[in-house]
C-alpha cells in the first residue's frame, strides 16, 4: 500500500534553495527551464516542521558528525570524568564512521534517534568499568563487543519516525542501513521560468551628507514560480522500519502529511519571505501495487491565462492528466481525497479521509 502526495503550490519572488553559485535551482524539462526545488531541501523542512514532532510525539532524530561531543557531554553528566568520556565517546564513534582526529569529528555524517542515542549512553554507562578497563589508544576489546551487540540490535528497525522516513546509509557499517520508505521528488514549476536579479543597496547610517556612496552594494538571484510536488511513501516499509509499531506508523504518516502541507524551505526566507502555503492537494491512498508521479501533466509548460495566473490552469492539466492515466491504466483500489483553498473541506478532513485506510 502506498500514500502519494501531489502538491500545487505557487511561491511568490523568492530563493528557497541555491545552488553552489547563489542562484536558485532550476532544470530543463520538457524543453524549456524550470525552476526547482530539491528533495533534500523539501525533506528537511518537513522533518524539522514542529508539526512532525507534535504529530508523532517523538523528537526529530539528530544528523551529526559531532557524535564524540555528543556522547560526552552526556557521559559527563551521568556522572563520568571529562576526559575519560572523551576516550570512550571518540572509541565508540570510531564504531560508526573513521574519526578526523585534528577535528575530533567522525568523517561523514551520522543519523541518531534520540533513542539510539540515550540507548547508548545508559548501556556505556552499566558497562563503564568493562570498557575503560583496558581501554588504551582509544581501543577497547570490550568495546568493541559492547558495539557489535549494540549494532546488531538496531538493524533494520529505528525509533525515529523521520529517518523510517527517509532512510540512513552508512558505507562502513551497512547493518545499519534502513530503505527509506518515503520518496521524494524535486519540485518542478509547471511553467517556463527565467531567473530575475535584484540590485541592492545598504546605506551606512553615520555617512556625513557630503560623503556619497553606499555602505554595501550587491544582487540577489531570484524567481517566482508555480511548483509541482510529489512525494510516495511505502506503508508496509514504514512499518517494517519502525519494528512493526503500526500505531506509530500512523501517527508518522499524518505527521508527514500535515508537515508536507506547512513546511516551506528556509533559503532566503529574511529576505523574501515567501510563506506561501500550497493552493492544491491530491492525497491518494493505492493498493494496486502502482505509483503514478504526475509530473508529466506539465511537460508542455503551462502558460497563464489572458489575465495572468498560473495555479487555475495548473490544477486542470493535473485533473486532466491523472484521468487519462486511470482511463488508461485502472483506478481500482485507489481513495483519492483533494483539498483545495477554492474547495469546501479543510485539513483536519482531509488527513482523517486519508488514514482511514491505514486503520
Amino acid at each position: 500500500m502506498f500514500i502519494e502526495l501531489h502538491i500545487l503550490q505557487n511561491f511568490a519572488p523568492s530563493n528557497l534553495n541555491r545552488d553552489d553559485t547563489g542562484n536558485p535551482k532550476d532544470t530543463e524539462f520538457g524543453g524549456v527551464r524550470r525552476a526547482r526545488v530539491s528533495s533534500q531541501a523539501v525533506k528537511r523542512a518537513i522533518r524539522l516542521h514542529p508539526v512532525f514532532a507534535k504529530t508523532t510525539d517523538v523528537e526529530p532524530a539528530v544528523r551529526t558528525r559531532w557524535m564524540t561531543r555528543l556522547l560526552a557531554e552526556a557521559l559527563v553528566k551521568a556522572g563520568k570524568p571529562e576526559e575519560q568520556a572523551k576516550e570512550v565517546a571518540n572509541a565508540f564513534s570510531v564504531q560508526y564512521s573513521k574519526l578526523e582526529e585534528k577535528k575530533g569529528h567522525t568523517s561523514v555524517l551520522l543519523y541518531l534517534s534520540k533513542t539510539e542515542i540515550e540507548t547508548a549512553v545508559k548501556s556505556l554507562t552499566e558497562k563503564w568499568k568493562e570498557i575503560t578497563k583496558n581501554l588504551k589508544d582509544g581501543k577497547s576489546p570490550e568495546l568493541d563487543t559492547f558495539a557489535k551487540e549494540f549494532f546488531k540490535e538496531l538493524k533494520d528497525r529505528t525509533s525515529a519516525p523521520d529517518i523510517a522516513l527517509f532512510g540512513r546509509m552508512l558505507a562502513e557499517k551497512p547493518e545499519l542501513n534502513i530503505d527509506a520508505a518515503c520518496q521524494v521528488a524535486h519540485a518542478i514549476s509547471t511553467h517556463r521560468v527565467n531567473m530575475d536579479m535584484d540590485f541592492y543597496t545598504a546605506v551606512d547610517d553615520l555617512t556625513r551628507d557630503d560623503e556619497a556612496g553606499a555602505g554595501m552594494m550587491g544582487v540577489t538571484a531570484f524567481n517566482s514560480a508555480c511548483f509541482y510536488r510529489y512525494a510516495r511513501v511505502d506503508w508496509d516499509l514504514l512499518v517494517k522500519n519502525l519494528g512493526d509499531d503500526k500505531e506509530l506508523a500512523r501517527k508518522t504518516v499524518e505527521g508527514f502529511l500535515r508537515a508536507a502541507a506547512l513546511a516551506i524551505p528556509s533559503g532566503k526566507q529574511n529576505s523574501f519571505a515567501a510563506q506561501n502555503p500550497p493552493d492544491f492537494m491530491l492525497g491518494v491512498v493505492r493498493k494496486d501495487g502502482q505509483s503514478w508521479s504526475l509530473a508529466n501533466a506539465f511537460e508542455t509548460p503551462v502558460k497563464p491565462g489572458r489575465d495572468g495566473g498560473l495555479m487555475s490552469a495548473s490544477i486542470q492539466k493535473l485533473n486532466e492528466y491523472w484521468t487519462k492515466l486511470n482511463k488508461v491504466y485502472g483506478g481500482d483500489g485507489i481513495t483519492t481525497v483533494t483539498l483545495s483553498v477554492d474547495g469546501e473541506d479543510n485539513m483536519e478532513g482531509w488527513v482523517k479521509k486519508l488514514l482511514g485506510p491505514l486503520e
